[in-house]
């Protein structure tokens, strides 16, 4: 499961980082209001997690132009223990949920398996081409009844290539819906990942590819 995690206090988004990945969730973690707005329209999340007190714009603010926006994403709001305003608005604008901090990390990752698991109740677990099938709660790749269980990375690009299916994503555009806007990782980087995500396919025997076109981009497309 992917999670976009927006706390502009370091030492906050770090621990919590790490108790999120060490439960085996993917996390994007940025730092201000702005930058979550920009992921969240940019990238597929399965849950979103905001804090209301950042900079450029507040949680609240991110979440109302998410959801008027059409953005569907389950969101818990991390609120100040006392601003019951700010909880109330927040449920009023859209929010699934809100903790109050501080909290303990177990009650967080409480909050946050109760989000997913209402938005498993309307979104399919595994996304499907062909004889290929990726299984978003497990990571695991299937065909032909093989499977690999794919590293974060791989994950996140079969995963972006399975959700648009037939529509050409350009290198740039994969390099920054993958690593991020902020990444230091270089075009050649995307290349090197496609050619993983070949010989993946290659082994499972699926009947689809990773095709290329010049100029343009990458899509997944069914070859037989």
């Amino acid at each position: 499961m992917k999670l976009l995690y927006a706390e502009d206090e370091v030492s906050m988004s770090e621990a919590v980082v790490d108790i999120l990945t060490y439960h085996k969730y993917i996390v994007d973690a940025v730092y201000d209001g702005a930058e979550a707005l920009a992921y969240a329209q940019a990238e597929t999340y399965d849950g979103i997690i905001l804090d209301i007190m950042m900079p450029k714009l507040s949680g609240l603010e991110v979440l109302r132009q998410l959801r008027s926006g059409g953005c569907r994403t389950p969101i818990l709001l991390l609120t100040a223990k006392a601003e019951v305003e700010d909880q109330i608005q927040g449920l009023d604008l859209g929010a699934d949920d809100y903790l109050p901090k501080p909290f303990p990390m177990d009650l967080l990752l409480a909050r946050v398996r109760a989000m997913l698991r209402r938005r498993e109740a309307f979104t399919p677990t595994a996304l499907t081409c062909g004889n290929l099938s990726l299984n978003q709660q497990s990571c695991e790749l299937s065909a032909n009844g093989r499977s690999f269980v794919l590293p974060r990375l791989e994950y996140q690009l079969m995963e972006l290539l399975l959700l648009n299916k037939g529509i050409y994503l350009s290198t740039e555009d994969l390099l920054v819906k993958v690593w991020g806007y902020d990444t230091e990782a270089e075009l050649g980087t995307v290349w090197v990942y496609i050619s993983y995500l070949r010989k993946r396919l290659s082994a499972l025997d699926a009947n689809v590819a990773i095709t290329a076109k010049r100029g343009v981009g990458y899509t997944l497309e069914v070859t037989a």
